[in-house]
């Protein structure tokens, strides 16, 4: 017994020695470095920087029953609020994007064992569908204690629902929008409570996408950005705090990629193979894949907005090419809500869509636009369009869109999937040794 335990045992304490060995190598890697500060990061972004809120928001109204609205009722409700889903009419509050989705998504979620039935009439019951049809709905934004607009990208109709919520809910209500670009403050302008106005900025699809950009204007009150900022813990974001400017952080990151995308296209990279060499380097999901998801006509607006605010050249290459995504627009192309975009979608199993192929219609248009063929390699490729990424990242940092720089690498890895592996697009920099 002696010879077992001694043998087995020098085994043993070999063993340990070399696994010693090797996490201390691993934890000196790049890799673990990027990981524990987006770990860190993450940490960080749960506390709330502005305080407790002065008042606890129970009641959440939430304008526009659609992909975004349904996403942001669904969130909420699973935490325990009060949710009062808002649409123009009942087929538009019933649609597929609206109350429809909310229990297909919870269906699909018990049928995975994800929630148990309990838990998901939990939730449903905590929803209250109310529409402009009936005045009723004056008498419920009377108790509400947020109103989250999530209506098209169009500054007068904001400025429209605003105005008719302001005069229901009461004074300590926030107003929070939102929009994926349009500067708050420009919201807040016809507000009869600027004070109470502040972006909340989630992204696609809402029950999966973490993040959360919360975008105080000049005249926010510290109040109203501690309950943003509550209400998204509560729905289990993770909230940064960015400056009001075109686009805020993550957008204005994504246009630029998404530009580059278009470059290298008129540069001979074909779609599947854009999307596939970027998968290969570690992203979730490729540009091409990423436009279609966004929304052609959301894409689009985007570019457009922030090349006429601030981002210029930044946004268009300053080449000759054209806008081949207008060009999509103009099709009806619009990306995977309309079936067709970069992609062509068929319908599988439980409502959900799938690509079946690149979109022929696309193909021929987009050959128009290609105005040589650099046969670039896969590594050149994609170091452009992340070359873009990063670029953008340092010019908020140094430009004060992001408070610290684990905010920013939370909001590039939770908001569109940069490689999680580097921590985010900060520290690649340092992998670089760039200094």
């Amino acid at each position: 017994f002696f010879f077992f335990f001694f043998f087995f045992g020098v085994r043993a304490l070999c063993g340990l020695s070399a696994q010693a060995e090797q996490f201390s190598k691993l934890a000196q890697t790049d890799v673990s470095g990027g990981l524990i500060g987006l770990f860190d990061g993450m940490n960080s972004v749960k506390k709330n920087r502005f305080g407790e809120p002065a008042r606890e928001v129970k009641t959440v109204a939430v304008l526009g029953a659609g992909l975004m609205g349904a996403g942001i009722a669904q969130v909420s409700a699973e935490k325990g609020l009060k949710v009062l889903l808002k649409d123009r009419d009942a087929a538009s509050l019933a649609g597929p994007f609206g109350e429809k989705y909310l229990e297909d998504n919870w269906d699909a979620k018990l049928k995975k064992k994800r929630m148990s039935m309990f838990q998901r009439n939990d939730a449903s019951a905590h929803v209250f569908g109310l529409t402009d049809e009936s005045e009723v709905w004056r008498r419920h934004f009377a108790k509400a204690d947020m109103v989250i607009e999530a209506v098209p990208e169009n500054l007068d109709l904001k400025h429209k629902v605003m105005a008719a919520v302001e005069a229901a809910t009461p004074d300590h209500c926030v107003f929070a929008s939102n929009t994926s670009a349009l500067p708050i403050r420009d919201i807040a302008a016809k507000s009869s409570r600027p004070e109470n106005v502040v972006g909340m900025h989630y992204f696609s699809p809402v029950p999966s996408m973490k993040l959360l950009e919360v975008i105080p204007h000049a005249g926010t009150s510290r109040a109203a950005s501690a309950a943003a900022v509550s209400v998204g813990l509560r729905q289990g974001k993770l909230p940064i705090v960015v400056a009001d400017v075109p686009g805020f952080y993550v957008n204005r990151c994504l246009g630029p990629f998404l530009m580059e995308t278009t470059a290298l296209i008129g540069d001979g990279v074909g779609l599947e193979a854009l999307d596939k060499m970027v998968q290969a380097r570690g992203m979730p999901v490729g540009p091409i894949t990423l436009a279609d998801e966004v929304g052609m006509d959301v894409a689009n607006h985007v570019r457009n907005f922030l090349a006429a605010a601030d981002l210029g050249v930044r946004m268009t290459g300053g080449g000759s090419r054209g806008n081949p995504m207008q060009e999509l627009v103009d099709m009806g192309c619009l990306g995977k809500k309309t079936k067709k975009g970069f992609f062509v979608y068929e319908s599988a199993k439980g409502g959900r869509l799938k690509k079946s192929g690149v979109n022929p219609e696309v193909a021929a248009k987009l050959s128009q636009f290609v105005e040589r063929d650099l046969e670039l390699t896969e590594k050149e490729a994609v170091d452009r369009l992340l070359g873009r990424f990063v670029n953008e990242a340092v010019f908020c940092l140094q430009d004060g869109v992001i408070e610290n720089p684990m905010d920013g690498d939370v909001g590039m890895v939770f908001g569109c999937g940069f490689l999680p592996f580097t921590g985010g697009a900060l520290p690649l920099i340092d992998a670089f040794r760039a200094g």
